[in-house]
């Protein structure tokens, strides 16, 4: 099915679910805060989903021994809590540290478990 292998529906997939997620995290503060801070993350996971996969790949083929298994899901980890925590600072999301909590294990255990995946075929 390569509907389900598209990176666009990954994006979507996503936007809707850690959007959600953030909604969710945010629901005890006033309006708008709850919608502002699903639709941030939403987007951001839409972005960080799109090149994420790509990155891991370029710091797993660029590495060797034990740095191929520890670098990608470290690097992937470094991006996402930045940006993370950057933009829902720059937002002033509420609930930062439950918002980002979701999405940041998410894209680390990914990224985790793509780089045991491709090491298993090396």
């Amino acid at each position: 099915m390569s509907f389900l292998k598209s990176k666009i529906v990954h994006g979507v997939g996503g936007l809707l679910l850690m959007g959600s997620w953030a909604a969710f995290a945010n629901r005890a503060h006033p309006m708008p805060a709850p919608v502002i801070a699903g639709i941030i993350q939403g987007l951001i996971t839409a972005a960080i989903t799109l090149f994420l996969k790509n990155v891991v790949e370029r710091i797993f083929w660029r590495t060797d021994g034990w740095k191929r298994l520890i670098a990608p899901p470290f690097a992937a980890f470094l991006v996402s809590l930045t940006l993370l925590t950057a933009i829902h600072t720059i937002a002033r999301t509420p609930s930062l540290l439950t918002t980002i909590s979701v999405p940041l294990s998410v894209s680390t255990l990914y990224a985790l478990l793509y780089t045991l995946t491709m090491s298993r075929h090396v």
